[in-house]
């Protein structure tokens, strides 16, 4: 099974990182499921952000 050309996976496990991380830095320990909640969201942001951009404009 292969993953659709346009599914944001880089940017969701970096946002994911970012946010175990500052986790990590901040408290001393990482929440995985806040973090995975953040990537999730923020992959269908982008994923939005794309096909918003790609819709032929109106006349």
């Amino acid at each position: 099974m292969a993953f659709a050309d346009n599914l944001p996976i880089n940017e969701s496990l970096g946002v994911f990182v970012s946010v175990a991380g500052l986790d990590w830095l901040a408290d001393g320990h990482a929440e995985p499921l806040k973090a995975f909640a953040v990537a999730v969201a923020a992959g269908t942001i982008i994923i939005l952000i794309r096909k918003w951009l790609k819709r032929p404009p109106r006349d």
